[in-house]
């Protein structure tokens, strides 16, 4: 097999960057996500992302299953959605008012989720989920909210509240007081909680595939189990596809479990690497939104045409069958060759995986809900990252957060990437 990247050079251009912008920005990074302080060294500065690969500072090459967290399912930079993006630019980023883009995206997002009749644009994942929560309460009359230990949900008050794994001061203790938390694909707690308090619940809010304590996949009857407790006390089921929407099936992971919410929350790949977030559900419920109900919410760039357009030609593309087709079987090279050679060798690794979402989850046990999840060697998957690292490989510095493939990742890459897998876990046991 041909070597797909090149030799490594060190990295002396990224240190140097790293410590100059923590001088100027806390902790040298715009989001703690970024951070190297779980696997240890410091960050790695990039320049240029195409298809498959990302380009440092340095001269070096990788070969990534980052995918910026999740917006690059077809792959970075790429040329179709650049090249729409590029023809709505000349005319204006941002208008303040609304464009023909809009009302085209919209068609094509509620006509790609069944479940969708109205949905409104944000400019973040984070203000999807946190608009979405407000309006559940505006519509249901009540306050709490119940979540999922290990869940993320973006860093509002309303949200990170429940997030054990990313606790933060600032959150008022009334706003704590509103959530509650419920271990994840446990039915039997979420129905005992709502038998409780479920009055007083206005909507569960789940992550339908968990990515932030590695990679979980609803137990069989977890989802289904939980509309049928939200239709029974009157709470709205909130589906958070900021992580599976467009990633694991183009009706995201509610048309591949065929469970419907109320509302959903997109981020991330909506737009194939703009700055987006929708939420929407039924135009009863959407219809309690401001101008024409009574729960605000606003933003001065949501919807703006450039970002319009990226998402577009994005759903557009993801429309043929064919992406997700070949996202599947690159899925099932990669997956199936890291069970082979854990399997052959004896190795305490699971790969939790939902088509193009997938976790190197060093545990000897599946992790199933976030008290399994604080089992994970995370300075095994440190010494692992760093040599694949040099290795020309980049997967996300954390040994909790879901990494993925792209549509672009090649049958070679793939091989390589297995490759070095296997050299990987032999230095590590």
């Amino acid at each position: 097999m041909a070597q797909v990247i090149t030799a490594h050079k060190e990295t002396r251009t990224s240190k140097r960057l790293s410590e100059e912008l923590s001088r100027l920005v806390p902790g040298g990074v715009n989001s703690p996500f970024r951070t190297f302080d779980e696997v240890g060294g410091h960050t790695i500065f990039f320049r240029k992302a195409l298809g498959s690969r990302i380009y440092d500072v340095d001269g070096n090459e990788y070969v990534d299953y980052l995918g910026a967290w999740g917006p690059a399912v077809l792959g970075y930079a790429h040329p179709d959605i650049v090249m729409a993006c590029q023809r709505v630019l000349k005319d204006g980023l941002v208008f303040g008012a609304p464009c023909e883009l809009e009302l085209e995206f919209a068609r094509a997002i509620t006509n790609a989720i069944p479940t969708l009749e109205q949905v409104r644009f944000v400019n973040s994942g984070t203000e999807a989920v946190m608009s979405a929560v407000r309006l559940a309460r505006g519509v249901t009359g009540r306050d709490k909210v119940i979540m999922f230990e290990g869940g993320y949900h973006g860093h509002s008050d309303a949200t990170l509240a429940s997030s054990k794994h990313a606790s933060s001061k600032g959150v008022p203790a009334g706003t704590s007081n509103d959530t509650i938390l419920v271990e994840y694909n446990n039915l039997e707690a979420l129905a005992s909680e709502l038998a409780v308090s479920g009055e007083q619940v206005a909507c569960v809010l789940v992550e339908p595939v968990a990515g932030s304590m590695n990679v979980v996949v609803p137990d069989r009857t977890f989802l289904a189990g939980m509309r049928e407790l939200c239709t029974k006390y009157g709470a709205l089921l909130i589906f958070d596809e900021v992580l599976t929407g467009f990633r694991v099936h183009l009706a995201g992971a509610q048309g591949h479990f065929n469970v419907s919410p109320d509302l959903t929350c997109f981020g991330k790949a909506l737009a194939g690497g703009m700055p987006v977030g929708a939420y929407g559900g039924s135009a009863a419920i959407m219809s309690e939104l401001q101008p024409i109900g009574k729960v605000y919410q606003a933003g001065t760039f949501s919807g703006n045409p450039v970002t319009m357009a990226g998402g577009i030609e994005t759903i557009r593309l993801l429309s043929n069958p064919a992406v997700f087709e070949t996202l599947n079987e690159r899925s099932a090279q990669f997956i199936g060759g890291l069970k082979n050679i854990a399997t052959k060798n004896g190795y305490p690794v699971q790969f939790p995986n939902l088509n193009a979402m997938f976790g190197i989850c060093f545990s000897a046990d599946p992790v199933r809900n976030y008290s399994d999840s604080l089992k994970i060697d995370s300075a095994a998957y440190a010494k692992f990252f760093h040599y694949l690292l040099r290795e020309g490989i980049y997967l996300p510095p954390s040994s909790v957060d879901a990494a993925c493939i792209s549509a672009v990742h090649t049958t070679e890459e793939i091989e390589f990437t297995l490759s070095v897998c296997a050299s990987a876990f032999e230095k590590i046991w």
